[in-house]
């Protein structure tokens, strides 16, 4: 039974592997709860399970993925003919809650990006992936899967493969294509080896990077900005696309360079623009 809602998570719904594991712990754990027995099954008991979770503390995040999980399990086990009836179908959607998320602001940026180098080939490549990933707001995982014939340097734009398999450009701009080409030029070549392969970003092995090695860059280099709140990979995605609208890009155009399926992804990046608005107004206007 796992073995068939794997491949269905995997082949027909492409879904990420991190998702796919998730998925199939949640769904182990409910078996475990239900005693490894389908027959009998019905929104009630999905509901215990959910209200155990809930009662041994698990955050509202992870109870919103696990309902996710129970829907879509609950309704492949209806169309396998394991299930009479699909007993997900009754269950409430449970919603995690917005936090906004942590930004660099633009003076914090910049002092993450000016940082000095020694010009050796590591710090050529962090450079440079650090430039990108502020630059276009990528994924870590988009990062990692770019390979050199990626980056249209005339046009300057990245080919990115997103989630769902959907492809985008994304511009950048002449600060990440300096760092690239330090990078690609003086930097890369010295670590390749016979199987890099395409790969634009390598580890020191010349093997593809992976995305634990970007998230350590990320950490390490925003630790040496006083003030700067701790983030990764996705914190630059944050901030890059704060900055973007404090700049008066529209909200559409920041939900095509993000690669948002929805809208309400992006939106709130406008809630975070506007707390950062109402600081500097409490701070600076004498009548606040």
């Amino acid at each position: 039974m796992l073995s068939a809602f794997e491949a269905h998570l995997r082949f027909e719904r492409d879904m990420s592997p991190h998702t796919v594991r998730a998925y199939i712990g949640d769904v182990t754990a409910l078996l475990d709860y239900l005693a490894g027995r389908l027959d009998g099954v019905d929104v009630t008991a999905l509901r215990g399970w959910l209200a155990e979770q809930h009662d041994a503390g698990k955050a509202r995040a992870t109870l919103a993925r696990r309902t996710a999980c129970i829907r879509t399990f609950s309704a492949f086990c209806h169309r396998q003919g394991w299930l009479p009836n699909d007993p997900g179908l009754l269950l409430g959607t449970a919603k995690a809650p917005r936090r906004l998320p942590a930004v660099l602001d633009q003076g914090q940026a910049r002092e993450v990006l000016d940082a000095p180098s020694e010009g050796e080939p590591r710090d050529l490549r962090d450079q440079a992936l650090l430039e990108l990933l502020y630059a276009t707001g990528i994924r870590v995982s988009e990062l990692c899967g770019l390979d050199v014939d990626d980056v249209d340097r005339e046009r300057r734009v990245v080919r990115v493969l997103g989630k769902g398999r959907k492809e985008r450009s994304v511009p950048f701009g002449g600060p990440a294509l300096r760092a690239l080409d330090r990078w690609c030029v003086h930097g890369r070549p010295l670590w390749v080896r016979t199987g890099s392969g395409p790969a634009l970003f390598l580890g020191v092995r010349g093997g593809r990077i992976d995305a634990g090695t970007v998230r350590r860059v990320v950490h390490a280099r925003v630790r040496r900005v006083e003030g700067a709140p701790d983030m990764g990979p996705h914190g630059l995605r944050h901030s890059a696309a704060t900055h973007l609208l404090e700049g008066g890009a529209d909200l559409r155009s920041v939900q095509e360079l993000l690669g948002h399926a929805s809208l309400n992804s992006t939106q709130v990046y406008t809630h975070v623009s506007i707390e950062r608005l109402r600081s500097a107004y409490r701070q600076a206007h004498p009548r606040a």
